[in-house]
């Protein structure tokens, strides 16, 4: 093409969202760009802003032509380029620009006016003998005029803006019940977006292609076309992806089309670019739409399979070129290969095409051979607001053949990373991974037709969300709860190595072999039992990652830091009789505090740990929970718990009773574990005023031997089975069931941990608890050295290598040291826990609780009141979750300064808490001799009394309609690992999700970063996964934005600055924000996505019906209507006419009637 009229005279370009490519083209032919623009400055080389601040709305500044034309006059400027839409069909500003002694790059006013009126046009083109679709003989304005059409042609119908396009003022109408409201807001968005409402009515073509021909007209008459583009891939009416030319076209239609198309377009003498627009029936049978009097979006696909710069010829005819001085006529005109093009917008797909709103916090864009950008607002921290189109770039991908451009625009989209807001471009990939757009045979309404594109695999955002943990840790501090300070461990922990006999190190880079774990898997629950009765020596179970931690750290050790260690201790320990690692306190802290997947840490575990049988710690009819659950529900954790790698179950029941036990222990049976049926030790057998003597243990054991239980465990939760009473009671159990294993747990809170496990081997014990040295002693388990040392050189010696036992603790000694935070900061063993009898795990947490209610100058008043909480309840069993209710009274006693008479005799009137009534209820099961009357009674004031087990009360779990929920809420896939959890915790697993949604996967993140934050400056590396490592640094902390109350935190990321906006929680802000509706309350109606409330269908006390108009929002030039969700009256409105809105803001609350 040649260069024409090249001067240093400015061309003046009306910008709407997408300018670079006429301010590129204008450069390109040696002329200076000027920018008219509301408040941005583009790759011009003169901008000036069109108003003054607050003069004009912003779609008003770009309709303020008269604004323009005096800006291009002060300035110098000879040709106004009106851009894509607005004022480039506005055939009166075209006039003014004219009169005004400027050249407009566009057709002739005239043309204008009889082209872009779409009734003037299909006048036209029946003129000219061009086909055209049955519709309304001319432009209509009243509802009546298209019911009169309807009666005659039937549905569907479309409505059309009849002064505009790009999808704006458009419906199309199936049914008669939604032709007005369709007719109003058609005639609304044409007005809004045009400035006059017109529209004229067609009927509604099936399935149609949308063929459009690319015109070039110079000022002679001659008329070009430069091939055809294929865009029916649409939504709303507005293109999402078009491919040039059309693929598999008949040569015949395409033909006839482009031949039709310069016959109008000389019927009117155009002139500069413009585009024939045709739908294509399924026969090939054609129609003509109309003529778009400007450049189109998708021109750069045309531009790249001919060659030719249509907007530098746009200029350069406008300032007198003919096309044949351009180098364009019709035989040197030809296409070469394949170009797509595809539009990436902020919208989300998944919610209509919702747009979305806010600040880009990333924008990385494609690149390489055959890929072209034309971008818009794409950039890292423009901010998308909801006055302009949604359109952030054009990518353009060029081939030789239609399949590899098609390929190529694939792997193009996947390069994009685009964070901050909601994009389109996992849609895209599935729309041109989809067998129909392969195949080219893609009709208008396709995307609406084929639900199966929207089974989009969400963008995992991995590294942002990332980021915005760590920003709001650096702005506001740990959100951890229960963490005081920082970690004092500062460097980075050593991995321990382990020498064997001969002092040569073992390779650990893969799991060993040798273990118990192979009994079990190979000839299962049974032959492991006997084979440990079997064992001459004392095994023990090494409690160090699961009651250790617990007892000491508040459970908040993280799977990282269990798996960084996995591997050794596969071959260190690999004569354990199990790894308590799983269960108990350890599931719900996982996602409640830790934010992380219980399920997952299992299974990462199990994968580096083959060998060792896991024990998970089973609450009977609980599972995991604090109270019982249906049957089935138990039924369906224990068969997960066992599918991800739990092998031994340790079923026990906080209250030992056997009806609530034997739930847990059928379902252990069922889904093939082993089941070790627990026996729960409180009090002191060795005293007979006590309530729990020999004789009841050793009822309680028959009745477990004969619910057919492989091992039997003790499970002296307090550590007050003192020595003489462990040899009394294993030493009974050993002589009646000679041949039953029997596993034994205990705290150390006392002292005297070791010489009671020591005292158990020699009665007869199987297996004993122990833990690493550095993680034991006092309310934790006792020491493993310790236990080693006690019983080496006798026939009970564990065979487990000290050299290992002592090189794995020197792992633990640093870890301890990294989440010192949570430390309980006990300092040697109490005695009196003989007296009160708090269990090891529920101490630590008093602690902190007694610190929380202002409490903590009162710790032994609180253990003195849990003595008499105790005694008030019928000295019951205390393990969770009965030890909370003790604990939760005792706490409830010193806050209110209450003694024991004072409870009994006040009980008809306090307000006792509910865990302390749940339990008299019943909702715990029975206690050993009964409840506590009239206590029980007083308190409970006429609530139920159970006096059976409570999952006999429950309904069985619907887990088909749990699973639907969960889709619902977070999208497929929803695994059984997913609804066991759920059913647990039904509100933990929501903010644990919510959690992720926000921060994302955090089980990557290095402890030290996930509880305390980096230096400026200070770089550490993440591994998302295998390969995939970022280099982080952070670089700066923002200045407070008084207005949003938000810093920005700056970073270094894998050699790129990225950056995070958080609020300071800790600042006062100016702007109050609109409450956010809650998606799971059906009465909460929100925005479906950022716009201004144009009119309120509704007030106060209206009364609604399902589907009806609430109020009508307006963005990105889109007018959509919020309905009402179900039936009902208007609780309240939070809103106005003229309010701003952001998406799910809450609107109304609609009461269901």
């Amino acid at each position: 093409m040649a260069d024409t009229k090249g001067n240093d005279k400015p061309a003046e370009v009306v910008e709407n969202g997408e300018v670079p490519k006429e301010t590129k083209s204008i450069h390109r032919i040696r002329a200076n760009s000027t920018i008219m623009h509301l408040n941005k400055i583009l790759e011009a080389d003169e901008a000036y802003v069109i108003g003054k601040r607050g003069q004009y709305t912003p779609v008003g500044a770009y309709l303020a032509g008269d604004e323009i034309i005096k800006i291009a006059l002060e300035h110098g400027a000879q040709l106004i380029h009106p851009g894509y839409g607005f004022l480039s069909e506005n055939a009166e500003f075209a006039r003014n620009v004219e009169k005004a002694g400027l050249i407009f790059v566009g057709p002739s006013p005239d043309v204008i006016d009889s082209l872009g009126d779409k009734v003037s046009a299909r006048r036209l083109a029946i003129a000219a003998n061009v086909p055209v679709v049955p519709g309304t003989e001319g432009a209509v304005e009243r509802f009546e005029e298209v019911k009169d059409f309807t009666d005659k042609y039937g549905f569907p119908v479309i409505i059309k803006a009849a002064f505009g396009g790009g999808g704006r003022g458009m419906r199309v109408v199936r049914d008669p019940e939604s032709l007005q409201e369709s007719f109003e807001r058609a005639t609304s968005e044409a007005k809004s977006a045009f400035g006059n409402g017109t529209v004229f009515v067609e009927r509604f073509l099936d399935k149609p292609k949308h063929i459009e021909v690319q015109l070039l007209g110079d000022n002679q008459g001659n008329i070009v076309h430069l091939y055809e583009r294929d865009c029916s891939v649409q939504r709303r009416h507005q293109k999402v992806v078009e491919v040039a030319p059309a693929k598999d076209l008949p040569t015949e239609t395409r033909d006839a089309i482009l031949k039709d198309a310069v016959k109008l377009a000389k019927s009117v003498n155009y002139r500069n670019a413009g585009t024939a627009e045709f739908l294509v029936d399924q026969q090939n049978r054609y129609y003509f739409i109309e003529i778009n009097p400007r450049i189109q979006v998708e021109h750069t696909i045309t531009e790249e399979i001919t060659g030719i710069d249509i907007v530098a010829a746009q200029i350069q005819i406008a300032a007198g070129a003919t096309l044949a001085q351009l180098g364009l006529t019709q035989d040197r005109i030809s296409t070469r290969g394949f170009a797509i093009q595809c539009r990436i917008t902020t919208e989300n797909p998944a919610k209509g095409f919702a747009p979305d709103t806010g600040r880009i916090e990333v924008y990385r864009s494609a690149g390489g051979n055959g890929v072209r950008l034309d971008g818009g607002n794409g950039f890292a921290g423009a901010v998308i607001t909801p006055f302009y189109d949604s359109l952030l770039t054009k990518l353009s991908c060029h081939a030789s053949s239609y399949e590899i451009a098609r390929r190529k625009a694939v792997r193009a989209l996947t390069e994009f990373r685009i964070r901050g807001v909601s994009v389109n471009t996992g849609f895209i990939i599935s729309l041109l991974a989809h067998p129909v757009f392969i195949d080219g045979n893609c009709w208008t309404t396709f995307i609406d037709d084929t639900p199966e594109l929207f089974d989009l695999v969400g963008s995992q955002n991995r590294a942002q969300k990332l980021l915005a943990y760590l920003g709001d840790l650096i702005v506001n501090g740990s959100s951890i709860k229960g963490q005081v300070g920082d970690p004092k461990l500062k460097s980075e922990i050593i991995i321990p190595q382990l020498l064997d006999d001969a002092g040569r190190h073992i390779d650990v880079s893969q799991p060993c072999t040798k273990g118990w774990r192979n009994i079990i898997v190979e000839q299962g629950p049974a032959a492991f039992a006997k084979a440990v009765r079997e064992y001459k020596g004392t095994l023990v179970m090494d409690t160090t990652w699961r009651d250790a931690h617990q007892s000491l750290l508040a459970t908040r050790v993280r799977t990282v830091d269990l798996c960084n260690i996995a591997k050794e201790t596969s071959h260190g320990l690999h004569n354990l009789y199990s790894l308590e690692c799983w269960g108990g306190a350890t599931f719900d802290v996982a996602m409640r505090f830790l934010y992380e997947d219980p399920w997952d840490r299992l299974r990462k575990m199990r994968k580096l740990i083959p060998n060792i049988p896991f024990q998970m710690l089973l609450r009977g009819a609980n599972g995991v929970a604090y109270s019982s659950l249906p049957d089935n529900a138990i039924e369906h954790f224990v068969e997960q718990a066992k599918q991800n790698g739990v092998d031994i179950f340790r079923v026990f029941d906080a209250l030992n009773d056997i009806d609530q036990l034997e739930v847990g222990i059928k379902a252990v049976q069922k889904a093939g574990g082993v089941v070790e049926g627990t026996v729960c030790y409180s009090g002191d057998m060795l005293n007979p005023k006590k309530k729990y003597n020999l004789p009841y243990y050793i009822d309680l054991v028959d009745k477990l031997v004969g619910l057919g239980i492989h091992v039997l465990g003790i499970k002296d939760m307090a550590g007050v089975l003192k020595p003489h009473a462990a040899k009394l009671l294993i030493g009974s159990i050993r002589e009646k069931y000679p041949d039953l294993p029997i596993h034994v747990h205990t705290h150390d809170s006392a002292g005297t941990g070791v010489a009671s496990m020591v005292a158990c081997a020699q009665a007869g014990a199987d297996a004993v608890d122990a833990c690493s040295d550095s993680m034991s002693g006092m309310t934790s388990q006792p020491s493993i050295n310790a236990l080693l040392a006690s019983l080496e050189g006798s026939d009970l010696d564990p065979g487990l290598n000290v050299h290992h036992v002592r090189a794995l603790d020197t792992y633990w000694s640093q870890l301890r040291l990294l989440y010192s935070p949570f430390e309980a900061h006990l300092t040697g063993p109490d005695p009196e826990v003989y007296e009160h009898e708090i269990p090891g795990g529920q101490l630590t947490n008093m602690m902190f609780q007694a610190q929380q209610l202002g409490l903590g100058s009162q710790w032994l008043e609180t253990k003195k009141a849990y003595e008499e909480a105790n005694d008030l309840l019928g000295d019951i069993v205390k393990v969770t979750p009965t030890s909370k209710v003790v604990g939760d009274l005792a706490q409830f006693m010193v806050s209110n300064k209450l003694t024991a008479e004072d409870v009994k005799r006040r009980a008809k009137e306090l307000d006792f808490p509910g865990s302390v009534l749940e339990f008299f209820e019943g909702l715990m099961g029975q206690p050993y001799g009964g409840f506590p009357e009239p206590l029980r009674s007083d308190a409970l004031r006429g609530r139920r009394k159970l006096d059976k087990r409570p999952g006999l009360f429950l309904e069985p779990i619907d887990f088909e309609k749990v699973r639907r929920e969960l889709a619902k809420k977070y999208g497929s896939p929803v695994t059984e690992c997913d609804v066991a959890s759920y059913v647990m915790y039904p509100k933990v697993f929501d903010d644990y999700k919510a959690f992720q949604q926000t921060f994302g996967d955090l089980s990557v993140l290095p402890t030290k970063y996930f509880l305390s934050k980096p230096e400026i400056g200070e770089e550490f590396h993440v591994e998302l996964e295998k390969g995939k490592i970022l280099i982080l640094k952070l670089l700066a902390v923002g200045p407070l934005s008084e207005n949003t109350g938000q810093r920005e935190v700056f970073y270094e990321m894998n050699g790129e600055v990225r950056q995070v906006t958080v609020e300071d929680k800790k600042a006062s802000i100016e702007n109050v924000r609109r409450p956010k509706a809650d998606p799971n309350d059906s009465s909460q109606v929100g925005a479906p996505m950022a716009g201004v409330l144009v009119e309120l269908r509704v007030h106060e006390g209206s009364d609604v019906k399902k589907g009806d108009p609430i109020a009508v929002l307006s963005a990105m030039k889109m007018e959509m209507v919020i309905s009402a969700p179900h039936n009902g009256k208007v609780a309240s409105l939070q809103v106005r006419d003229g309010d701003s809105v952001d998406g799910t803001d809450l609107v109304c609350k609609i009461v269901k009637a």
